[in-house]
């Protein structure tokens, strides 16, 4: 059966859901991947090992006893080899040459590194230079000497003999961090199907500080690195993550909102606020409304209003000036039978901006605001990166053109290329497997190379070429892109063929 007779055959309604399920190709991982992925990483634990190595000793007196163990096994092992020793010197000068005055910002430049290298021995960059995040650039130098000191001090077998550690603390913290997400969940009326597609995964290492959470945003995957100390996990800093898992994706489907609400930008010129917020209104608005949840959380479903409202008023003297707004909104949600998806939207066309800028001009800021939890990867916004936005936000044909820009210029051809094929998808079989050919012959993005191939082999199954479909999914397992939705999505399509939704009369 060729794939335009097996389109022929099925109901105007139901031809419309194979194209959804091939243009969403995600969808069928909704039923095997969690919304949480409890994990550990290996190139992390190399680079928090290193950092250690060199005399990171950030909170080391609340760290758990395994910090203080795998220090001592490495010291051990460099001690006795030259080779290690060696190594570790070279490590450690680099070190030192790229320290920060203050510590937290320290380990968040080599927790973002190490989030975009390749598992050990390789630690080869998953992106070209230019695509990773600026504070993983200032210490790309360090890759190599990281190499060299995972293998001479036999950082992999330390890492082997810990494995039960690590799974202990994986099945110790799990249960609070399920329970939190499925609160919030619960009190933002969220349904699961709203996170298909999207990665939520948190790293739990012993070698970092546990007084820092270190949080990041690439496009649609969300990472954290948590350390447990002697007084468990930072269960408010996950759910801040958490909620800009949630909320990120919402607002940038309101563009037209979210600009006409900029001008508040003009109130927060002075206040304590990092630059980022001063100049994007996305990330203003996001912000805002993740800190009215919070308040709004403060002592569960009915806890006590005082602390609620003082916290608002400190959110809105940092700088946060929607915060109160927001509030405001949620009160009134908390009644309504309508879940979070269906409302934001709405809260946004509402918003009466004199009134907000009014109450946000008469506020007295703080002389300092508390630090985001959540670093994203953005720099400046690229021609792709708009485009993405516009076909988040419905405009298809906008993103298309912007994709066809891209090209042309040679910039971040294979991310251009990608968003055609999804585009093509709707009414162009044939245009779609092209573009996504074509991707793979653009990219080295591991996760633009495995989704690629997952389509493929999806578009030929439902061509009954299942030889050539399989080709495909052991593709995308050796991509390189070890999330475990492309995990998922791939070993379901070596295990059973992709079927389209059946014929409805």
């Amino acid at each position: 059966m060729k794939l335009s007779k097996a389109l022929l055959g099925i109901a105007p309604r139901s031809l419309l859901a194979v194209l959804a399920c091939l243009l969403c190709a995600r969808l069928v991982v909704a039923q095997e991947t969690p919304r949480l992925t409890l994990d550990t990483n290996e190139s992390v634990f190399t680079v928090l090992a290193g950092i250690n190595a060199c005399g990171f000793d950030e909170d080391l007196s609340t760290s758990l006893p395994l910090r203080n163990q795998i220090r001592a096994e490495i010291a051990q092992k460099v001690e006795k080899s030259a080779a290690a020793q060696n190594a570790l010197s070279r490590w450690c000068q680099f070190y030192n040459d790229h320290r920060q005055a203050d510590d937290s910002r320290l380990l968040a430049q080599y927790v973002s590194l190490a989030l975009n290298l390749e598992e050990p021995p390789a630690m080869a960059p998953r992106l070209k230079e230019s695509d990773l995040p600026p504070d993983a650039v200032y210490v790309l130098g360090a890759v190599p000497l990281l190499q060299n000191f995972y293998i001479t001090a036999e950082i992999g077998s330390l890492w082997k003999k810990h494995q039960r550690d690590y799974s202990v603390l994986i099945e110790r913290f799990h249960k609070p961090v399920a329970d939190m997400l499925f609160n919030t969940d619960i009190y933002l009326k969220q349904q699961m199907s709203s996170y298909v597609g999207r990665s939520f995964i948190i790293y739990l290492d012993a070698m970092g500080a546990p007084g820092q959470v270190n949080s990041r945003n690439y496009g649609d995957d969300y990472y954290m690195v948590v350390t447990p100390g002697t007084g468990g996990v930072k269960i408010e800093q996950i759910r801040h993550t958490y909620l800009h898992f949630i909320l990120d994706p919402l607002v940038l489907k309101r563009a037209n909102a979210v600009k006409r609400i900029s001008p508040i930008l003009d109130t927060v010129a002075d206040a304590p606020l990092e630059e980022s917020y001063k100049k994007d209104a996305f990330l203003l608005v996001t912000e805002c409304m993740i800190r009215a949840i919070e308040a709004r959380l403060i002592g569960g479903p009915k806890g006590p209003e005082q602390p609620r409202a003082e916290a608002v008023q400190a959110s809105m003297r940092e700088g946060f000036v929607l915060t109160q707004y927001f509030y405001e909104q949620l009160i009134r949600f908390e009644k309504d039978p309508a879940g979070l998806k269906d409302s934001y939207g709405q809260w946004l066309t509402d918003l009466y901006l004199p009134k907000e800028v009014k109450r946000a001009r008469e506020l007295t800021w703080v002389q300092g605001a508390s630090p985001e939890v959540v670093r994203t990867s953005r720099k400046r916004e690229s021609t792709m990166d708009q485009a993405e936005r516009l076909l988040a936000s419905g405009d298809i044909t906008g993103a298309e053109k912007l994709a066809h820009q891209a090209i042309s210029a040679h910039d971040q051809s294979d991310r251009a290329l990608f968003l055609l094929a999804r585009t093509a998808l709707r009414d162009d079989i044939s245009g779609a497997k092209t573009y996504f050919a074509q991707t793979l012959e653009a990219t080295s993005d591991p996760k633009l190379k495995a989704w690629s191939h997952i389509y493929l082999g999806r578009i030929l199954d439902i061509n009954d070429e299942r030889d050539e479909a399989l080709k495909h999914y052991k593709a995308a397992l050796e991509s390189g892109d070890s999330s475990p939705e492309t995990k998922a999505a791939a070993e379901r399509g070596m295990k059973e063929q992709f079927q389209p939704p059946k014929a409805q009369n």
